[in-house]
């Protein structure tokens, strides 16, 4: 079994298995806009979502925010049986987790790494 990564918004990598919380919050100054999603690993908190372009009432952002949770939960349960070490990177265009070999992340400079969807949440 490989490490697990998970990339947050500031593009620093934090180990999945030193995870001890993710939580939700309004994300936004704005009470009406907006969620992001932490992790927290040792001690410190990792932003890894900062949407605050989503509008809707408080209880659907954070019935959204669950359901990103959840899916990162998914990605990194599934990432955990690889080989190889993987990073969990959240795609904003598409609004899901993926998971992509960390090699392919660090490999030669212009070179474009594939990504391999992981438990994509579809919102409508």
């Amino acid at each position: 079994m490989g490490d697990v990564w998970i990339r947050t918004i500031s593009h620093s990598l934090v180990r999945a298995d030193r995870v001890t919380e993710i939580a939700s919050s309004r994300g936004s100054v704005h009470e009406e806009r907006g969620y992001s999603i932490k992790a927290v690993a040792e001690g410190k908190a990792y932003i890894l979502i900062d949407n605050s372009e989503l509008e809707g009432t408080a209880s659907a952002r954070f019935a959204h925010a669950g359901r990103m949770q959840a899916a990162l939960l998914l990605a990194v349960d599934a990432a955990s049986t690889a080989a190889a070490p993987t990073v969990i990177s959240y795609e904003n265009d598409g609004e899901r987790w993926v998971i992509s070999a960390a090699a392919e992340i660090a490999g030669p400079a212009g070179q474009a790494a594939p990504v391999v969807e992981a438990n994509a949440v579809e919102i409508s």
